[in-house]
């Protein structure tokens, strides 16, 4: 049975919640939201906040997952990243990082994780 595109999304943000942990970072927020910005995970790692869009792919027919994320995305995940700083005053420094998952049959065949993203 064909996975609908929020149960591919759902499992990637698990996959990729469950890597970070392994990577050492601590899981803060899931699907963090403020008006109509989404953040997929909020995480920290040495004394860092990270803000990280999940992309996941059933196939590579439309291009690689971090192909898709366009420049309006990031500028959302920007706004959204100002807001919770706001609101957490006590983060200083932050990252923006965007993990792509390409998964086969179900399984993560690939994970990568790209850090620093700037746009």
């Amino acid at each position: 049975m064909q996975q609908t595109n929020i149960q591919t999304g759902q499992q990637g943000e698990d996959i990729a919640a469950a890597f970070l942990t392994s990577k050492g970072y601590t899981i803060l927020e899931r699907n963090w939201r403020f008006k109509d910005w989404e953040v997929d995970i909020i995480a920290s790692r040495n004394r860092k906040l990270h803000f990280i869009e999940v992309k996941t792919r059933n196939s590579m027919r439309f291009g690689k997952p971090e192909e898709s994320i366009t420049r309006e995305k990031m500028t959302h995940l920007k706004n959204a990243a100002e807001e919770y700083q706001y609101r957490h005053p006590e983060w200083k420094y932050l990252q923006f990082n965007v993990i792509a998952i390409t998964l086969v049959n179900g399984i993560a065949k690939e994970i990568y994780l790209i850090e620093d993203v700037y746009f």
